[in-house]
Protein backbone atom coordinates (compact mmCIF):
# COMPACT_ATOMS: atom_id res chain seq x y z
CA UNK A 1 0.00 0.00 0.00
CA UNK A 2 2.55 2.40 1.06
CA UNK A 3 4.64 1.81 -2.24
CA UNK A 4 1.41 2.06 -4.38
CA UNK A 5 0.90 5.66 -2.79
CA UNK A 6 4.43 7.12 -3.49
CA UNK A 7 4.37 10.17 -5.34
CA UNK A 8 6.00 10.24 -8.54
CA UNK A 9 9.20 11.48 -9.09
CA UNK A 10 10.42 14.64 -10.62
CA UNK A 11 11.36 13.34 -13.94
CA UNK A 12 10.81 10.00 -16.11
CA UNK A 13 13.11 7.06 -14.27
CA UNK A 14 14.78 6.32 -17.26
CA UNK A 15 15.46 10.14 -17.69
CA UNK A 16 19.61 10.68 -18.27
CA UNK A 17 20.39 14.11 -19.91
CA UNK A 18 23.22 14.21 -21.69
CA UNK A 19 25.80 16.67 -20.29
CA UNK A 20 25.89 19.20 -23.31
CA UNK A 21 22.04 19.10 -23.16
CA UNK A 22 20.79 22.48 -23.01
CA UNK A 23 17.59 24.56 -22.16
CA UNK A 24 14.31 23.73 -24.27
CA UNK A 25 14.65 26.55 -26.95
CA UNK A 26 11.02 28.28 -27.22
CA UNK A 27 10.48 27.99 -23.37
CA UNK A 28 14.42 29.80 -22.57
CA UNK A 29 12.88 32.58 -25.32
CA UNK A 30 9.91 32.70 -23.71
CA UNK A 31 11.06 32.98 -20.10
CA UNK A 32 13.81 35.56 -21.27
CA UNK A 33 10.82 37.91 -22.89
CA UNK A 34 8.85 37.09 -19.77
CA UNK A 35 11.46 38.26 -17.19
CA UNK A 36 12.49 41.66 -19.36
CA UNK A 37 8.65 42.16 -19.44
CA UNK A 38 8.63 41.86 -15.80
CA UNK A 39 11.32 44.68 -15.24
CA UNK A 40 8.92 47.53 -16.69
CA UNK A 41 5.55 48.96 -16.26
CA UNK A 42 5.12 48.31 -19.90
CA UNK A 43 7.26 48.00 -23.25
CA UNK A 44 5.99 48.00 -27.29
CA UNK A 45 6.45 44.74 -29.07
CA UNK A 46 9.19 46.51 -30.94
CA UNK A 47 11.36 46.88 -27.60
CA UNK A 48 10.59 43.80 -26.11
CA UNK A 49 12.35 42.13 -29.56
CA UNK A 50 15.10 44.59 -29.45
CA UNK A 51 15.85 43.95 -25.76
CA UNK A 52 15.31 39.86 -25.91
CA UNK A 53 17.16 40.07 -29.39
CA UNK A 54 14.61 37.76 -30.49
CA UNK A 55 12.57 38.84 -33.93
CA UNK A 56 9.20 40.18 -33.46
CA UNK A 57 7.38 38.12 -34.88
CA UNK A 58 8.41 35.19 -33.06
CA UNK A 59 8.33 37.44 -29.85
CA UNK A 60 4.85 38.31 -30.43
CA UNK A 61 3.82 34.60 -30.46
CA UNK A 62 5.61 34.08 -27.19
CA UNK A 63 3.94 37.04 -25.65
CA UNK A 64 -0.04 36.06 -27.08
CA UNK A 65 1.11 32.69 -25.76
CA UNK A 66 1.91 33.91 -22.22
CA UNK A 67 -1.21 36.95 -22.63
CA UNK A 68 -3.44 33.39 -22.44
CA UNK A 69 -1.86 31.52 -19.36
CA UNK A 70 -2.54 35.20 -17.93
CA UNK A 71 1.48 35.37 -17.64
CA UNK A 72 1.55 39.03 -19.11
CA UNK A 73 -1.13 41.12 -20.25
CA UNK A 74 -1.68 43.57 -23.22
CA UNK A 75 -3.11 47.51 -23.55
CA UNK A 76 -4.75 47.63 -26.89
CA UNK A 77 -5.24 51.32 -26.32
CA UNK A 78 -1.05 51.86 -25.13
CA UNK A 79 -0.11 49.10 -27.39
CA UNK A 80 2.33 48.25 -24.51
CA UNK A 81 2.82 44.38 -22.76
CA UNK A 82 3.50 44.09 -18.82
CA UNK A 83 3.64 41.74 -16.40
CA UNK A 84 0.22 39.48 -16.12
CA UNK A 85 -1.76 38.34 -12.76
CA UNK A 86 -0.98 34.77 -12.57
CA UNK A 87 2.65 35.59 -12.30
CA UNK A 88 1.58 37.43 -8.95
CA UNK A 89 -0.03 34.08 -7.78
CA UNK A 90 2.96 31.72 -8.43
CA UNK A 91 5.17 34.21 -6.48
CA UNK A 92 2.62 34.37 -3.50
CA UNK A 93 3.15 30.52 -3.46
CA UNK A 94 6.53 30.72 -3.57
CA UNK A 95 5.98 33.00 -0.39
CA UNK A 96 3.98 30.81 1.20
CA UNK A 97 5.63 27.83 0.88
CA UNK A 98 9.46 29.14 1.49
CA UNK A 99 10.52 28.33 4.78
CA UNK A 100 12.90 30.47 6.25
CA UNK A 101 14.51 28.52 9.21
CA UNK A 102 15.67 25.74 6.18
CA UNK A 103 16.75 27.99 4.01
CA UNK A 104 18.77 29.67 6.19
CA UNK A 105 20.25 26.53 7.97
CA UNK A 106 23.17 25.75 5.66
CA UNK A 107 24.29 29.71 5.64
CA UNK A 108 24.34 29.58 9.79
CA UNK A 109 26.55 26.91 9.81
CA UNK A 110 29.08 28.49 7.32
CA UNK A 111 28.68 31.53 9.61
CA UNK A 112 28.98 29.49 12.50
CA UNK A 113 32.28 27.55 10.88
CA UNK A 114 33.77 31.32 9.59
CA UNK A 115 33.46 32.99 13.05
CA UNK A 116 33.46 30.06 15.60
CA UNK A 117 31.07 31.47 17.15
CA UNK A 118 26.73 30.38 17.60
CA UNK A 119 25.11 31.62 15.08
CA UNK A 120 21.21 32.38 15.47
CA UNK A 121 18.26 32.95 13.37
CA UNK A 122 15.59 35.76 14.63
CA UNK A 123 12.47 36.65 13.51
CA UNK A 124 10.68 40.09 14.34
CA UNK A 125 7.54 40.51 15.97
CA UNK A 126 5.15 42.96 16.72
CA UNK A 127 6.49 43.19 20.23
CA UNK A 128 9.90 41.53 20.35
CA UNK A 129 12.54 39.37 18.48
CA UNK A 130 11.97 35.81 18.59
CA UNK A 131 14.32 32.93 18.06
CA UNK A 132 13.76 30.32 16.12
CA UNK A 133 16.86 28.65 15.06
CA UNK A 134 20.40 28.48 15.96
CA UNK A 135 23.63 26.47 15.45
CA UNK A 136 26.15 26.35 17.97
CA UNK A 137 29.62 26.80 18.23
CA UNK A 138 32.08 23.57 19.73
CA UNK A 139 33.55 26.01 22.26
CA UNK A 140 33.00 24.96 25.71
CA UNK A 141 31.71 28.71 26.81
CA UNK A 142 28.93 29.66 24.24
CA UNK A 143 25.78 30.99 23.44
CA UNK A 144 22.49 29.16 23.94
CA UNK A 145 19.38 30.72 22.95
CA UNK A 146 16.35 27.58 23.19
CA UNK A 147 13.81 28.32 19.83
CA UNK A 148 10.84 30.38 20.94
CA UNK A 149 13.11 32.52 23.54
CA UNK A 150 12.28 36.08 22.95
CA UNK A 151 14.08 39.46 23.52
CA UNK A 152 13.10 42.90 23.24
CA UNK A 153 14.19 45.16 20.52
CA UNK A 154 16.36 47.63 21.73
CA UNK A 155 18.54 44.84 23.57
CA UNK A 156 19.49 42.69 20.84
CA UNK A 157 21.66 42.70 17.98
CA UNK A 158 18.90 41.54 16.06
CA UNK A 159 16.61 43.49 17.20
CA UNK A 160 18.61 46.54 16.88
CA UNK A 161 19.34 45.42 13.16
CA UNK A 162 15.62 45.65 12.33
CA UNK A 163 15.41 48.78 14.25
CA UNK A 164 18.10 50.13 11.92
CA UNK A 165 16.37 50.25 8.84
CA UNK A 166 12.81 51.48 10.03
CA UNK A 167 11.73 54.57 9.52
CA UNK A 168 13.22 56.59 13.13
CA UNK A 169 9.51 58.17 13.17
CA UNK A 170 8.26 54.51 13.23
CA UNK A 171 11.07 53.53 15.78
CA UNK A 172 9.81 56.08 18.08
CA UNK A 173 6.75 55.25 18.49
CA UNK A 174 7.95 51.85 18.91
CA UNK A 175 9.94 52.93 21.64
CA UNK A 176 7.06 54.86 23.02
CA UNK A 177 4.65 51.74 23.02
CA UNK A 178 7.04 48.74 24.28
CA UNK A 179 9.52 51.29 26.66
CA UNK A 180 13.36 50.44 27.08
CA UNK A 181 13.46 48.45 30.06
CA UNK A 182 17.19 48.15 31.28
CA UNK A 183 18.70 44.82 31.53
CA UNK A 184 22.22 45.98 32.56
CA UNK A 185 24.53 49.13 32.78
CA UNK A 186 25.13 48.92 29.21
CA UNK A 187 21.82 48.70 27.98
CA UNK A 188 20.43 51.83 25.71
CA UNK A 189 17.89 53.66 28.48
CA UNK A 190 16.99 56.67 26.34
CA UNK A 191 16.07 57.09 23.02
CA UNK A 192 18.95 59.58 22.02
CA UNK A 193 21.36 56.70 22.70
CA UNK A 194 19.64 54.21 21.04
CA UNK A 195 18.63 56.62 17.50
CA UNK A 196 22.58 57.30 17.98
CA UNK A 197 23.42 53.52 18.03
CA UNK A 198 20.88 52.30 15.08
CA UNK A 199 21.99 55.47 12.56
CA UNK A 200 25.81 53.80 13.43
CA UNK A 201 24.73 50.28 12.55
CA UNK A 202 22.77 51.18 9.72
CA UNK A 203 26.09 52.74 8.18
CA UNK A 204 27.93 50.01 9.00
CA UNK A 205 24.78 47.50 7.70
CA UNK A 206 25.14 45.60 11.23
CA UNK A 207 24.16 46.15 14.77
CA UNK A 208 26.18 45.21 18.31
CA UNK A 209 24.52 44.16 21.40
CA UNK A 210 27.40 44.63 23.38
CA UNK A 211 26.69 43.30 27.26
CA UNK A 212 23.07 45.00 26.79
CA UNK A 213 20.94 42.09 27.58
CA UNK A 214 23.52 39.71 29.23
CA UNK A 215 26.51 41.12 31.16
CA UNK A 216 30.05 38.78 29.14
CA UNK A 217 27.85 38.32 25.73
CA UNK A 218 28.47 40.04 23.18
CA UNK A 219 26.23 39.76 19.83
CA UNK A 220 26.80 40.85 16.16
CA UNK A 221 23.26 41.16 14.02
CA UNK A 222 22.28 42.09 9.88
CA UNK A 223 19.20 42.45 9.01
CA UNK A 224 17.35 40.03 6.73
CA UNK A 225 14.44 41.55 3.96
CA UNK A 226 11.42 41.12 2.89
CA UNK A 227 10.34 41.05 -0.92
CA UNK A 228 9.31 44.51 -0.02
CA UNK A 229 12.61 45.48 1.05
CA UNK A 230 10.86 45.37 4.70
CA UNK A 231 13.23 44.16 7.70
CA UNK A 232 11.54 40.94 9.00
CA UNK A 233 14.23 39.55 11.34
CA UNK A 234 18.12 39.09 11.07
CA UNK A 235 21.33 36.60 11.67
CA UNK A 236 23.44 36.95 14.37
CA UNK A 237 26.54 35.71 15.86
CA UNK A 238 27.25 35.37 20.05
CA UNK A 239 29.81 34.86 22.08
CA UNK A 240 31.50 35.79 25.04
CA UNK A 241 33.29 38.83 25.08
CA UNK A 242 36.72 37.68 25.83
CA UNK A 243 36.29 35.84 22.24
CA UNK A 244 34.17 38.62 20.40
CA UNK A 245 36.27 41.48 21.55
CA UNK A 246 35.77 45.07 20.61
CA UNK A 247 38.79 44.09 17.96
CA UNK A 248 36.75 41.13 16.19
CA UNK A 249 33.82 43.29 15.56
CA UNK A 250 35.68 44.66 12.35
CA UNK A 251 36.38 41.03 11.35
CA UNK A 252 32.95 39.46 12.10
CA UNK A 253 30.34 42.39 11.02
CA UNK A 254 31.09 42.12 7.43
CA UNK A 255 30.58 37.96 7.64
CA UNK A 256 27.49 37.91 9.53
CA UNK A 257 26.08 40.61 6.65
CA UNK A 258 26.77 38.77 3.83
CA UNK A 259 25.46 35.87 5.49
CA UNK A 260 22.05 38.17 6.25
CA UNK A 261 21.93 39.38 2.66
CA UNK A 262 22.36 35.51 1.69
CA UNK A 263 19.42 34.59 3.66
CA UNK A 264 17.28 37.41 1.86
CA UNK A 265 18.24 36.61 -1.26
CA UNK A 266 17.60 32.61 -0.65
CA UNK A 267 13.40 33.64 0.42
CA UNK A 268 13.14 36.08 -2.09
CA UNK A 269 13.76 39.36 -0.06
CA UNK A 270 15.35 42.64 -1.25
CA UNK A 271 17.40 45.86 0.34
Amino acid sequence: MEQAEKRQRGRPRAFSPSPDAGPVQSLDRALRILAIVAQASGLSLSEIADQSGIAAATAYRMLTTLEAHGMVEFDRTEQLWSIGVETYRMGSAFLRGRKIVDRARVVMQDLMEKTGETANLGLAEDDCVVFVSQVETHQAIRAFFRPGTRTAFHASGIGKAVLSHMDPERVAVLIDRLGLETYTDRTLATLPELMRDLAEARVRGWAVDDEERNLGMRCVAAAVFNEHGEPVGGVSVSGPTVRVTPERLAQIGPVVRDAAAEVTAMIGGRN
